[in-house]
């Protein structure tokens, strides 16, 4: 009896020992990975993501890094609300756009290695694609003003609903029934998907690999990136990637996968590996210099305009401080990262829910560990601004339209206060700082009225860009039985090969897509409809009779699509 009692007091001496060995290891483990964080600092990180850490809640993953060192990295809610598996920092998720980045890196490489260059016409590779009016350039897919028209903007004209399936082989399939651009290459700068898938291809071309094997074999694990790949098959299973899931009203929704294209999204990544990729933008692996110089390459627009928008990330400053940054959204996952060149300071957060706001929570994160720093560029302070009497801003009351963005807008007053409408329930006040020129309340964008006998228009200044937007007098209602019979019929498009049907229903014209089925359509003015669907802005097409011939119709990526109207009776 004794020698057990002796036996089990050392065992449990025994486990003891080990638990305050592994308690002190740990301490010591946490204070070497967080030495340059303090106690509070530690503390209000954590605490920006305490809603993600309850019951039965997505959440995600954040890693912050500094001068080489993980200062802090944590997991929170749940990867899986089915099998209540929880997110872990070494969790995969997609982090969508963000891929973007490491396109343009494959890209650079075979730039560097004199394999293509990126000022290369892109039909050189694709020799497929259709004849535009202007050439297009690796360059200008590089910095989204290629003018191409964007994939889901493209598709959703065309039919597709957001959960149907696409891939690269439908892009290129598509775009080669593309005639017209949305704008002049270089011209202006319009995101684009359909830019960097095209890159996924061209790289294909050039090397005679698959994209997602090359980039492996000459991206991602030369930087040490082992635990990220390219996914191009969505159904795919994958031991480690968190699921996606959309938020409704405090309730989830797993998100359809749909996604089977690559290039522009769908690469499946960690903390830690996003990290270890942002560092080299301070602190390059040797012989990656080049590369990582070049991906931060600016270049204006054909005006001379400044875009911030290098190779796959955006060049901008946070604090008065350089950053390098990028975010990403598909299905319900969102991503934002970004680095510090010049503090040495990166953050990484990759979530599977879709209202987890990474950006606004990386933005938190550097506001702790950046609070020495002055002269914020991004936080703005509106002026207290004049007062104006009724009289004088009644004036502007007016709608007003763009037509070479298909830009609406309203301006009415209430309380006497101008409102700055662009859309339902998306409204700013306008702050008068003289007679005839505005503020938007909480940014620098500057708005201007001016007037003669001719016409009444608004000018809107954002930095470098400004838009003249002019007024114009809504077609009044009803709509004249007259008009509506000229509008109504059968539009089809020859590049997308599908048809859009407008009928009139007790004096409105409704429109109708055998995917999208019915949506309301309203005549804004003069031959410009609006219609609530991927058939948002139509521009009708008169011959000299004054009869409607077709119409060309846009959206928020793809401009100006040719629609002709079908069985004219003239």
């Amino acid at each position: 009896m004794q020698t057990i009692y002796v036996n089990s007091s050392y065992k449990i001496l025994q486990k003891v020992v080990k638990k305050a060995l592994l308690t002190f290891l740990l301490c010591v483990f946490f204070q070497a990975s967080y030495a340059q964080l303090t106690a509070t600092e530690y503390q209000k990180i954590d605490e920006i993501f305490s809603q993600w850490n309850v019951p039965n809640h997505p959440g995600g993953a954040i890693g912050v890094m500094k001068g080489g060192k993980v200062i802090f990295s944590k997991a929170y809610g749940l990867a899986s609300l089915e099998y209540l598996i929880p997110n872990s920092t070494g969790t995969r998720f997609n982090v969508a756009s963000v891929s973007k980045q490491f396109t343009a890196m494959g890209i650079v490489r075979l730039h560097l290695q004199g394999k293509l260059s990126v000022d290369d016409n892109i039909k050189k590779y694709m020799p497929e694609l259709p004849e535009f009016a202007e050439k297009i350039t690796i360059r200008q897919m590089l910095h989204h003003t290629s003018g191409l028209r964007s994939l889901h903007t493209l598709f959703a004209l065309a039919g597709w609903r957001g959960d149907d399936t696409r891939t690269n082989e439908d892009l290129y399939r598509i775009m080669q029934d593309q005639r017209n651009l949305n704008f002049e290459p270089g011209s202006e700068f319009l995101y684009c998907n359909t830019g960097y898938m095209f890159m996924a291809k061209i790289i294909e071309e050039v090397t005679g690999e698959e994209f997602t094997s090359w980039m492996k074999k000459s991206v991602f694990d030369p930087l040490g990136m082992t635990d990220t790949y390219i996914e191009d098959k969505y159904n795919r299973v994958v031991p480690n990637n968190a699921t996606s899931y959309y938020t409704q009203k405090n309730e989830f929704d797993r998100a359809v996968e749909y996604w089977g294209y690559v290039g522009s999204g769908n690469m499946h990544s960690t903390t830690a590996d996003l990290l270890t990729w942002l560092e080299n933008f301070s602190t390059p692996k040797s012989g990656w210099e080049k590369a990582f110089k070049m991906m931060l390459t600016i270049d204006p627009l054909n005006n001379g305009a400044y875009n911030d928008y290098a190779f796959g990330v955006r060049l901008d400053s946070f604090k008065g401080v350089k950053r390098v940054q990028h975010g990403g959204s598909i299905g319900g996952y969102r991503s934002s990262i970004g680095t510090y060149p010049d503090e040495k300071l990166s953050i990484a957060i990759i979530t599977n829910f879709s209202t987890a706001s990474p950006g606004s929570k990386a933005n938190k994160i550097a506001e702790i560990l950046l609070t020495d720093k002055q002269g914020d560029t991004k936080a703005t302070t509106t002026p207290k601004g004049i007062k104006l009497p009724t009289k004088t801003l009644s004036k502007y009351i007016a709608s007003y339209w763009d037509d070479g963005s298909n830009g609406l807008r309203k301006i009415y007053l209430k309380n006497d206060t101008l409102r700055y409408v662009r859309s339902e329930n998306n409204e700013t006040p306008l702050i008068p700082v003289k007679k005839n020129e505005f503020l938007l309340s909480g940014s620098s964008v500057k708005v201007r009225f001016e007037s003669d006998k001719k016409e009444k228009t608004m000018t809107v200044t954002n930095g470098n860009s400004s838009t003249v937007f002019k007024a114009f007098e809504p077609v009044s209602t009803p709509y004249s039985k007259e008009l509506l019979q000229s509008i109504a019929g059968e539009y089809f498009s020859p590049e997308l090969k599908t048809s859009y049907y407008v009928s009139i229903d007790d004096n409105n014209l409704i429109g109708n897509h055998i995917r999208h089925g019915n949506f309301e359509i309203e005549i804004i003015k003069k031959d410009v409809l609006k219609g609530n669907s991927a058939f948002q802005f139509v521009k009708l097409k008169r011959n000299e009779k004054g009869n409607v011939i077709g119409a060309f119709v846009s959206n928020s990526r793809a401009k100006n699509v040719w629609f002709e109207k079908q069985n004219l009776n003239e």
